[in-house]
C-alpha cells in the first residue's frame, strides 16, 4: 500500500508540474499600491491529497533532503501547492517584517492592566448558566471550592497526581504531560492552601493547576520544544509567562506536548520523549497542534487553564478539535520571552481554557510589557470596557461568506446557526470581501517556514537524524524559499494589515469557522513513523492564517459537535489590540451551544 502510495505521489508531481510550471514563462502581475483585486475572487486552491506515512513517508523524507530532492521533488511540490505564486507578481507596498501597530488613541486607557480593579471586573463578568449533565470545571468553580472550605488547592494538587499516574498508565496513554515531578506539584498547592487559610490568595489563578507548552521555559523541567535533542540541560530560568503564573499562585503541573518544533498542525509526535497524544473526545483522532498537550489537558480535566503558542493556530487548532476555548491574543500582547523564537514574526503565547471567562482571566493576568520583549513596549492599557453588556447593539460582525463557506456541510450548518443566533441579541451582519486570501496564506507559509528554517539552519544540519519525518520533510521544503520569496511574502503581509485596517473601519470583528473539518482520524502506522498530509494541513490551518501574518487577535469557541460527536468551533477576530470585543462577542456565542458532551477520557479534581 505504501509503495502504490509512492507512486501516486511521483504521478501527482509529474502532473502537478505541468499544472503548475506554466507560470514560470507568464508575465508577472502588477499590484497597485493599496488597492486590491477587483475581480472580488475567492481564489484559495484546494491542494492534492498526499498522506504520506510508514515506508512510504521514509522515503520521500528520504529523496527530499537529497539532490534530487532539492532540485526536482520539492520544486514540484511547491508547485502544486502554489507556493510559488507570489514569484510572479509585482508588489509595490513596503514590507513589514514585524506586525506590530501603533495603538489607536480611541483603544487607550490610563489604567494598569494587571490591577484588581480589572481583574475584579473580569470576575464579576455573568456567564452561562450550567447546562444539565456535564460542563467543564472552570477556574470559578476551583476558587468557590477554595473559598468555601470544600476543598482545598492541595487536595486538588492530589487528584492532578493521581490522574496523571492514571493516563499515563492507561491503555491508551494520553501523552498530555510530558514532564512533572509531583513534589514540585505539592509544595505550589501547600503554599497555596496557606494562603486561602490566610484569606490573602495572590490572584484569581491561585490554586488553579495549570499546565505550560515545552516551547517555553519552565524551572526545572527541559525545554525540549518537542524534539530528542535540545533541552539536554535543566532550566533555570522562568520565561516572563511562566514567572507570571507563578507569581499568580497557580499550580503549575508540569509541560505538556506539542507537535515537534511546531511544526505541525496533528500533534502527532513519535520521538521516544512525547509520544502522540490522544484527543480525550476520541483518542482514535488527534488533538490538533502544535500546542497538542495543551489542548489535550484542558478537554482532559487535568486542568482549567493552559498555556500554547501559535504561529499557525496552533493554540486555536487544538483547541478546536478538542472542545475548548483558545486565545490568539493580538501579537506583542503577551511577552514571548523564555520561548524558543522558532517564528518571530508569526507567535503569540496565550491560555487554552474552558470557557471564554477562563481565557479573559487568565489574559488580565498573562498580558503587558516586558522590557524583555520589544514586541510588546509599545501596546496601549488592557480594555474590558462593555465586555459584559447583556446584548450586541451597535456590535458589526463581518463575514466573508465564500471563505466562510469553504468547509465541511456539519461545520457549515452550525456555524451558519451560531452566527445568526448573535443576531437576536441585536449584532448586525455586514457582508465582506477579504482580498488576497491565496497571496496571504501563502506569505504566511513562506515566513513561518522561513523563520523557523533560519532559526535552526544549523541543528538540522547536526541534529537532521534525531527529528521527526514529518519535520525533516517540511524543513527540506523550507529550505527552497529564497529572499526573494520572504520579501515579496512581508510585502504582502503589508498589503493585507492595510486590507483588514479598511474592512475594520466597517466592522468590529470578522467571524469564520475555527476550522473547516473536525480532529483527522489517525493511521496505525502514524504512532511509529508519523504522518505528513498536505490536505489536511492547509485545509486545517485555512481560516487560522489570517490572524498570524497580521497580528490580530483571534478566539476560537465551542459551537456544537459533528455527528461522530467531535467538536465544532467558530472563531472571531477583531483589529489590533481590540481583545475586549472577542469576549464580548465570544461569551454570546458561548450561549448557543444546547449541550457540552463529555469527553471519553475526562478527570474530574472537584
Amino acid at each position: 500500500m505504501e509503495l502504490i502510495c509512492l507512486a501516486l505521489l511521483a504521478i501527482a508531481c509529474y502532473f502537478g508540474f505541468f499544472y503548475r510550471c506554466t507560470g514560470c514563462w507568464t508575465r508577472p502581475v502588477i499590484r497597485e499600491k493599496g488597492k486590491a483585486d477587483g475581480s472580488l475572487r475567492y481564489g484559495l486552491k484546494d491542494m492534492p491529497a498526499m498522506r504520506l506515512s510508514g515506508l512510504a513517508l521514509k522515503i520521500t523524507t528520504h529523496l527530499s533532503n537529497t539532490i534530487f530532492g532539492q532540485l526536482i521533488l520539492i520544486p514540484l511540490m511547491m508547485r502544486m501547492t502554489n507556493l510559488t505564486l507570489l514569484r510572479n507578481l509585482v508588489i509595490p507596498e513596503d514590507p513589514i517584517f514585524i506586525p506590530v501597530v501603533i495603538p489607536e488613541s480611541s483603544i487607550e486607557e490610563p489604567r494598569d492592566g494587571t490591577s484588581d480593579s480589572i481583574l475584579n471586573e473580569v470576575l464579576q463578568l455573568s456567564v452561562t448558566e450550567e447546562r444539565p449533565g456535564f460542563n467543564f470545571k472552570s477556574i470559578s468553580d476551583f476558587l468557590e471550592g477554595y473559598k468555601s472550605g470544600k476543598i482545598t488547592p492541595t487536595q486538588v494538587a492530589k487528584n492532578v497526581i493521581r490522574a496523571l499516574e492514571d493516563a499515563d498508565q492507561a491503555v491508551t496513554p494520553l501523552c498530555a504531560i510530558v514532564q512533572y515531578e509531583g513534589d514540585l506539584i505539592m509544595k505550589m498547592a501547600e503554599a497555596s492552601t496557606a494562603r486561602y487559610e490566610a484569606n490573602a490568595p495572590l490572584s484569581p489563578l491561585d490554586g488553579i493547576p495549570v499546565c505550560v507548552k515545552e516551547e517555553i521555559k519552565v524551572v526545572p523541567y527541559y525545554h525540549r520544544v518537542g524534539t530528542l535533542y535540545l533541552g539536554e540541560e535543566r532550566e533555570t530560568e522562568d520565561a516572563t509567562i511562566t514567572r507570571k503564573l507563578r507569581e499568580a499562585g497557580a499550580v503549575i503541573i508540569g509541560v505538556s506536548n506539542m507537535h515537534e518544533l511546531g511544526l505541525g498542525v496533528t500533534g502527532c509526535n513519535v520521538n521516544s520523549y512525547h509520544g502522540v497524544p490522544r484527543n480525550p473526545y476520541n483518542p482514535r483522532h488527534f488533538t490538533g497542534g502544535s500546542s497538542s498537550g495543551s489542548g489535550a489537558a484542558v478537554a482532559a480535566g487535568l486542568c482549567p487553564l493552559a498555556i500554547g503558542s501559535d504561529g499557525g493556530g496552533s493554540i486555536r487548532i487544538p483547541a478546536s478539535f478538542c472542545g475548548v476555548v483558545g486565545l490568539k491574543v493580538t501579537f506583542g500582547r503577551i511577552s514571548t520571552f523564555g520561548s524558543h523564537p522558532l517564528s518571530y514574526s508569526t507567535v503569540t503565547l496565550g491560555p487554552i481554557c474552558t470557557s471564554v471567562k477562563d481565557a479573559a482571566i487568565a489574559y488580565a493576568i498573562l498580558a503587558g510589557p516586558d522590557p524583555n520583549c520589544s514586541y510588546s513596549l509599545q501596546q496601549p492599557s488592557l480594555n474590558f470596557d462593555n465586555i459584559g453588556n447583556p446584548d450586541l447593539k451597535n456590535i458589526k460582525i463581518g463575514i466573508d461568506w465564500k471563505f466562510f463557506k469553504d468547509c465541511d456541510t456539519e461545520i457549515l450548518d452550525i456555524c451558519q446557526k451560531a452566527v445568526q443566533y448573535l443576531t437576536s441579541f441585536g449584532a448586525t451582519l455586514v457582508d465582506l470581501h477579504i482580498p488576497e486570501l491565496e497571496e496571504t496564506q501563502v506569505s504566511h507559509v513562506i515566513c513561518i517556514l522561513s523563520e523557523i528554517r533560519q532559526f535552526l539552519h544549523i541543528d538540522f544540519n547536526n541534529q537532521c537524524n534525531k527529528m521527526n519525518l514529518d519535520t525533516r520533510a517540511t524543513l527540506a521544503l523550507a529550505s527552497k524559499f529564497t529572499a526573494l520569496d520572504y520579501i515579496q511574502a512581508n510585502r504582502q503581509r503589508s498589503r493585507t494589515m492595510q486590507f483588514l485596517k479598511e474592512i475594520f473601519n466597517d466592522v468590529q470583528c470578522i467571524i469564520t469557522p475555527a476550522i473547516p473539518c473536525t480532529a483527522p482520524a489517525s493511521e496505525p502506522s502514524d504512532f511509529r513513523t508519523g504522518c505528513s498530509d498536505f490536505r489536511t494541513m492547509f485545509c486545517t490551518i485555512r481560516y487560522m492564517q489570517l490572524a498570524n501574518l497580521t497580528g490580530i487577535p483571534s478566539l476560537v469557541v465551542p459551537v456544537g459537535y459533528s455527528s461522530s460527536s467531535l467538536p465544532i468551533n467558530l472563531q472571531i477576530m477583531g483589529k489590533w489590540w481590540d481583545e475586549a470585543i472577542l469576549f464580548r462577542v465570544g461569551m454570546k456565542v458561548e450561549q448557543f451551544r444546547a449541550e457540552t458532551k463529555k469527553p471519553q477520557i475526562y478527570y474530574d479534581l472537584l
